[in-house]
């Protein structure tokens, strides 16, 4: 025998069940007898014990949720304006325009740009790129600044 040579049917038939003795599945038709599980719309929904407290109500909960994912703070191209000298996450933090000097920045456009800008950030919008270049500045696309990881309380003590 051979495997194109099988005579494979693409669907298999269903059973017919509970009807009569002699056709293999009658009477109680694979159910069992009595029960809710033998009547019609018998049955209990997903995670039901039959009365008991189900597990996922016993078990405790992790309260809120923490994104993995970084924010990406947004800033308009006619906010960098009122910023003197190079563009950088840093700058746009003392500036008060973003929370964190560590977080990603992506510069968006509405309005054109003026003043011959140097910006470094970490993204940016293609029309905003095209409004620094036209007004003769130049756009650098930088990574994120790092954070530096902090003393541990021993290091700190023992000195």
């Amino acid at each position: 025998m051979k495997f194109n040579e099988l005579n494979l049917s693409a669907k298999k038939s269903a059973k017919r069940v509970g009807r009569g003795i002699s056709a293999g599945q009658g009477k109680t038709a694979g159910r069992g007898t009595k029960g809710q599980g033998s009547r019609k719309s018998g049955g209990v929904r997903p995670g039901f014990e039959g009365g008991q407290t189900p597990l996922y109500m016993r078990l405790p909960k992790l309260r809120g949720f923490r994104s993995v994912r970084p924010k990406v703070a947004t800033v308009k191209t006619s906010q960098l304006a009122a910023i003197k000298g190079d563009i950088t996450a840093e700058t746009l933090h003392s500036a008060a325009l973003i929370g964190s000097p560590y977080s990603h920045v992506k510069l968006v456009f509405d309005a054109e740009v003026t003043s011959k800008l140097s910006v470094k950030l970490t993204g940016a919008s293609e029309k905003a790129v095209a409004s620094i270049e036209k007004a003769g500045g130049s756009f650098e696309k930088v990574a994120r600044i790092q954070r530096v990881a902090k003393k541990s309380s021993e290091e700190s003590s023992s000195k």
